[in-house]
């Protein structure tokens, strides 16, 4: 009876692994058909650029930077816009000459580094933007302080091009690129102070710069960093995106290096995004938690002073991560944190079902503060107006009403909408009959599925932002040259 129980057991153990082999077997093949059946890829994400920028390019100083981007874009033109015959021509695709998103049609080619000096400026700033985006997302801000201070947007490498470009690009490429960026600032300023504003993965990649400098026992460069959605932290998905790419290469199936294939529309921001690019902001972010995980109250002291505006609904980055995994580490009230709140009106508190705010709330209950809060909140007087609400170590201060509101139809910001005004020609949400150019922000329509080219889900995303004139105002309280 023992033999008969014992091979039994043998039999059902066996039973079980093979058959947990032969469904996680299927379940591999169900997602690589879903990813293979997607769309074509197009030469944009195929072709690599040889003229992009490495950490092991062995380049000097940033003046390198800017005749290696000048290759750079002169191999795009003839690998990309001078090779590419579409079979049928859209009048969107930023790959076709002419189309409504050839970035020629701008008076700025806002895909490619610029520099603004400034020889009355008492300090100077270093703007960086996000993953997949290009300098124009930074634009706005810093053509607001070129009036007062010496300007660099920086092209973080991979960027501003083709999408393939984010498909082997690390994050140190793009830290040894900010890094350049940096010291070429120091030695133009002379001595006077200088200022970074990162916009997700570039306020990332300013904090990673400033966290190694201090694991080293090294001085800072930053007088003081200016983070909008920055990227501290990502969904635990993140982490197996690199998987996802190894079973692309292991079954040679390209596809499977994307996540997403899309019609390249956006004349300065990729929409296609490479499986890699999320990698490269994951490990970027684990890195920076690593450290600040490591320091001691001297090396935490020593971050320079950090100013964040944060949506609380972010799709793309976490929010509970910004203060879990950076702001209960810092030290002294030097540092400040706003968050955007949702909408609350009374039509659409009938209508959430998932309240943001209470799953943060324990975050500032159970952790230290000592950092200034401010909450971006519905008014108590009146239905789309909004105020400030700060607290400090868990107090409250009066709540002041802004000259704001919440336009008609918004319910919250979003990870992209942070850094552009009303007014921005590209994501702003008025038409401008002169226009030559696509514009985005007036893309937002009813009707059935399946007309457009851009995707619903993308049309629905708020892409500027009704409290940008708030940003300007405590940017500029920050920054004390």
């Amino acid at each position: 009876m023992k033999a008969i129980v014992i091979g039994s057991t043998k039999h059902l153990l066996f039973f079980a692994i093979y058959g947990f082999i032969a469904s996680l077997l299927l379940f591999i093949a169900a997602v690589v058909w879903f990813l293979t059946a997607r769309s074509e890829l197009e030469i944009w994400h195929t072709t690599r650029l040889k003229s992009e920028y490495h950490q092991q390019s062995g380049l000097t100083d940033f003046s390198q930077y800017l005749a290696l981007e000048d290759k750079l874009f002169n191999e795009l033109d003839r690998k990309i816009y001078q090779q590419y015959t579409p079979k049928l021509a859209s009048p969107i695709n930023r790959y076709e000459a002419n189309s409504l998103s050839d970035p020629n049609h701008w008076d700025v080619n806002w895909n490619r580094s610029f520099e603004w000096s400034n020889p009355d400026a008492n300090y100077g700033i270093l703007f960086l933007h996000g993953m997949s985006d290009s300098p124009y997302a930074i634009s706005n801000l810093a053509r607001h302080f070129s009036a007062s201070a010496d300007v660099l947007g920086l092209r973080l490498p991979g960027h501003g091009t083709i999408p393939a470009g984010l498909a082997d690009i690390t994050w140190p490429d793009l830290a040894s690129a900010v890094a350049l960026a940096t010291q070429h600032m120091k030695q133009k300023l002379a001595g006077k102070p200088l200022y970074v504003v990162g916009f997700s993965t570039g306020a990332a990649l300013a904090l990673n710069l400033q966290l190694e400098a201090i694991a080293v026992n090294n001085p800072t460069d930053y007088q003081a960093m200016m983070f909008l959605s920055p990227a501290i932290g990502l969904a635990p998905i993140a982490a197996g995106a690199k998987w996802q790419a190894r079973l692309g290469r292991l079954i040679n199936q390209e596809k499977l290096f994307w996540n997403t294939i899309e019609v390249e529309y956006d004349p300065f921001k990729y929409i296609s995004f490479a499986v890699n690019a999320g990698d490269v902001v994951y490990q970027l972010a684990e890195r920076n938690q690593y450290l600040i995980k490591q320091f001691d109250q001297q090396q935490l002291a020593n971050i320079p002073p950090i100013l964040t505006f944060q949506s609380i609904a972010d799709d793309t980055v976490s929010t509970n991560a910004v203060v879990e995994h950076l702001y209960q580490y810092l030290p002294s009230d030097k540092h400040s944190l706003v968050i955007f709140d949702i909408n609350r009106n009374r039509n659409n508190h009938q209508l959430i079902t998932k309240n943001l705010l209470n799953e943060m709330g324990p975050l500032w209950l159970n952790m230290p503060m000592n950092y200034r809060l401010s909450l971006i909140e519905n008014s108590q007087q009146s239905e789309y107006g909004v105020q400030e609400q700060n607290l400090v170590e868990s107090e409250e201060g009066a709540a002041v009403d802004l000259a704001l509101k919440w336009p008609a139809g918004v319910y919250s910001l979003s990870h992209v909408a942070l850094p552009f005004p009303e007014n921005d020609p590209l994501y702003g949400p008025h038409y401008q009959p002169q226009s030559q150019h696509i514009q985005i922000g007036q893309a937002i329509f009813k009707g059935e599925r399946g007309l457009f080219g851009i995707p619903a889900a993308e049309m629905l995303r708020q892409k500027w932002n009704p409290f940008y004139p708030y940003i300007l105002d405590r940017l500029e309280q920050f920054i004390e040259p």
